[in-house]
């Protein structure tokens, strides 16, 4: 049976080069979430296969990530389609909701959602064939995959919560005198303007998949004509950046202001000084924390995220901008004034969003000497952050006027180099008057 499937494979391959490509991307998504789904199991919680393979059944977590699971998926369909997808997944959805209400089990809808993703993927191995049958295989693997990498990342969560007993906020907060306390500043300045603040950033900070999702569909809005998909667009930095960041939790696991020095750490807090008295200046020790609350701050992967929206958002129309831009801020103002990042995070966060976004670039564009030596760059910065943070707090927190400024401009050196790499890879075209004689208008 086995040397019969991969005689197929062997023959697809032969026919269609260009299938090689999906069938490698394909292997080491699978590679890699049997992987996390052992290394789960081997501390006794559940892996990101068996997360979603509940939800075809069992209530699901998030019905929204779900939908746009969907959402991402429908762009290879016509609108005839994408109105029978929804209507099928709401259907689904109904009788779902009827019958949990009936035997009073929990309650959530998204199951629909993903029963037609799935469809959509046997439909495409079963009736499609050709371009057509790949196009379709591709929507439902990019639906699948955002659903996928919120999963592993839930997962790496949990194995962080159980396998790090010790965390590193007091280094980390001892770096971030360097920035003046950033956190400590948001966070009085949130207090002052509650219950306004609270509002619009706790629903900026919780709808970031939205605003990500928004940018997606315009950058993949004419796949359906063009019947292909761009090289290059925010959903794979988007995952790349959820399945790679939380395995820097592993190496440099932090909690946040608002659980270290915040009432929410409870008995495991240092004391309850956040956000209105910064931390005293004193040598740094690792701290024992529960085994509940992830450490996932360093680097901040919402800042991360925000920055790879604001990034692909600067191609889009002037309403995708500022919706870009918008986000970016108002997520950095939530991470500092919730309490959930110090200063330093953020830093490190655009660092290592803007790294990650110049190897996705490449892998789509090709490997050059610019895309290898920014690649080279901004990881030698993000792994300067963090030996900073870890050896050098004392140091950063005595001089605050050197090493403030030296942490901006390493940050400022990564933006600086991605905007003049990506500006030679994209050029603008120059305008009428600058075109030469020979191309004026008669």
């Amino acid at each position: 049976m086995s040397s019969r499937i991969s005689r197929r494979i062997r023959v697809a391959v032969q026919r269609r080069p260009q299938a090689v490509p999906l069938i490698a991307v394909g292997v080491a998504v699978l590679g890699f979430l049997v992987t996390m789904e052992m290394f789960a199991r081997h501390y006794g919680l559940p892996g990101p296969i068996t997360a979603q393979a509940r939800e075809v059944v069992f209530a699901p977590r998030s019905g929204q990530l779900l939908y746009a699971g969907l959402t991402l998926m429908m762009v290879v369909l016509t609108w005839r389609q994408r109105l029978v997808a929804v209507s099928a997944a709401i259907g689904i959805d109904i009788v779902f909701w009827l019958v949990r209400w009936a035997v009073d089990a929990r309650m959530n809808y998204g199951n629909g959602a993903l029963w037609v993703i799935f469809g959509c993927a046997i439909l495409a191995l079963t009736r499609r064939t050709g371009r057509e049958r790949v196009l379709m295989l591709k929507g439902a693997g990019l639906g699948l995959l955002l659903v996928a990498g919120h999963k592993t990342g839930a997962t790496w969560l949990l194995i962080t919560s159980e396998t790090r007993p010790t965390v590193l906020d007091q280094y980390v907060a001892t770096a971030d005198h360097a920035l003046g306390d950033p956190s400590w500043l948001a966070g009085r300045m949130v207090a002052a303007t509650d219950p306004i603040s609270s509002h619009v950033l706790g629903t900026v900070y919780g709808q970031l998949p939205l605003a990500a999702a928004v940018v997606a569909l315009y950058q993949l809005r004419n796949v359906v004509v063009e019947r292909r998909f761009p090289g290059h667009h925010l959903v794979r930095t988007f995952l790349a950046i959820g399945l790679l960041g939380p395995s820097i939790y592993m190496i440099f696991p932090v909690v946040g202001p608002v659980f270290a020095y915040g009432p929410d750490g409870g008995l495991w807090a240092m004391a309850d000084l956040w956000p209105n008295t910064p931390p005293s200046m004193s040598t740094p020790l690792p701290m024992q924390f529960d085994e509940i609350t992830p450490r996932n701050c360093m680097p901040s992967l919402h800042t991360a995220w925000a920055t790879i929206i604001f990034v692909h958002s600067r191609k889009g129309s002037r309403f995708i901008r500022f919706a870009g831009t918008f986000w970016l801020i108002a997520t950095l103002a939530a991470t500092l004034g919730f309490g959930y990042h110090y200063g330093v995070d953020l830093v490190a966060g655009v660092v290592f969003a803007l790294t990650i976004e110049i190897a996705t670039r490449s892998l789509d564009r090709g490997w050059d000497w610019q895309g290898i030596r920014l690649i080279i760059h901004g990881a030698t910065v993000f792994a300067a952050l963090l030996v900073s943070y870890r050896y050098l707090p004392m140091e950063m927190a005595r001089y605050p006027w050197l090493f403030g400024p030296l942490l901006i401009l390493a940050m400022a050196s990564v933006i600086y180099a991605y905007v003049r790499t990506t500006n030679v890879w994209d050029p603008k075209a120059a305008p009428p008057e600058q075109l030469g004689p020979q191309l004026q208008p008669a």
